[in-house]
């Protein structure tokens, strides 16, 4: 991965670690169901009146929407409001990567290189040590939840990839659009009608999520999958605890141990060491000596000439 394009995901990772906090403070004023639904309602219109077509196959914007929209939303929210906190939240949905690598592996014949598996390996060693220091939190349902959310996820990426979209916000937008109506209905059927009063806090929670994490973050995420093996970009959501932890302690107050920070350098390095090429196969070919450009030239000849 170029270092433009790695930078551009880790700040994408910055938006994303933050995000599981705004929820958490969303949650405090919505239900979840009808939470999902309005942050897609946001993230479509009026952007919607301003797009063009998809650029995809109808199909494809049917299918992200029920994995990345839908599927990974409801669980993920609902998990949250059984029991799952922000911080921890954001460490166990990073398995998604691993379900991506896999489904990438039988679904797109992607490849999956020894340094990508040691850099994994060692994302996920960090991942270890903040379930450690965690220790078991949460509600088992909840916790299920989540990973529910993060094989969605996987699929998601799974989806993109294949569908390859030429402008990744317009198809978000689209992604938004075909999502709301079946999580309004949802809502209405699971969680009735709800009972709302506008507060600053919560009206902030809905903007941050639908703008900023799902159209704007969305769009930078489908712009690397386009460019990436989906096996090369969803390592770099590992970096994702480490900024959910980390705005968690800022905001709500959680302890940041040292066994935590030893684990967030595991990850960025392990992140870094599975989204870059080694020197060795990234330095450009030598170019060919003059000597060696003149004896080229003469076996040319000698082949036309047979």
């Amino acid at each position: 991965m170029r270092i433009r394009h790695f930078l551009l995901a880790v700040g994408l990772t910055v938006i994303w670690g933050l995000n599981f906090v705004v929820m958490e403070v969303g949650l405090r004023h919505f239900p979840p169901l009808f939470y999902v639904a309005a942050r897609f309602v946001l993230a479509a219109f009026p952007a919607l009146l301003f797009v063009g077509g998809p650029g995809v196959p109808w199909r494809k914007v049917l299918l992200a929407g029920a994995t990345l929209g839908a599927g990974q939303y409801a669980l993920l929210l609902t998990g949250m409001r059984a029991g799952m906190p922000a911080g921890l939240t954001s460490l166990v949905v990073q398995i998604q990567a691993v379900f991506t690598a896999v489904l990438a592996v039988t679904l797109l014949g992607e490849r999956l290189t020894r340094r990508r598996v040691v850099g994994m390996a060692v994302a996920f060693a960090g991942l270890a040590l903040i379930a450690t220091d965690l220790g078991a939190g949460g509600p088992i349902g909840a916790f299920l939840l989540v990973v529910g959310s993060a094989f969605f996820w996987s699929m998601g990426n799974v989806v993109i990839r294949q569908a390859s979209p030429p402008d990744s916000l317009r198809f978000m937008v689209w992604l938004s659009a075909v999502t709301a109506p079946p999580m309004v209905v949802l809502s209405l059927v699971v969680e009735g009608v709800p009972r709302l009063e506008f507060s600053l806090e919560g009206t902030f929670s809905l903007v941050y999520v639908a703008f900023i994490s799902t159209l704007a973050g969305f769009a930078v995420w489908g712009f690397l999958l386009k460019r990436y093996d989906a096996s090369v970009v969803a390592p770099t959501a590992l970096m994702v605890p480490v900024f959910g932890m980390s705005s968690a302690a800022l905001f709500t107050g959680e302890q940041i141990t040292p066994l935590r920070l030893a684990a967030g350098v595991l990850i960025i390095c392990g992140v870094l060491y599975a989204g870059t090429r080694s020197r060795r196969t990234a330095a450009p070919s030598p170019l060919p000596t003059s000597s060696e450009r003149e004896t080229g030239e003469n076996k040319a000849r000698a082949t036309e000439m047979t």
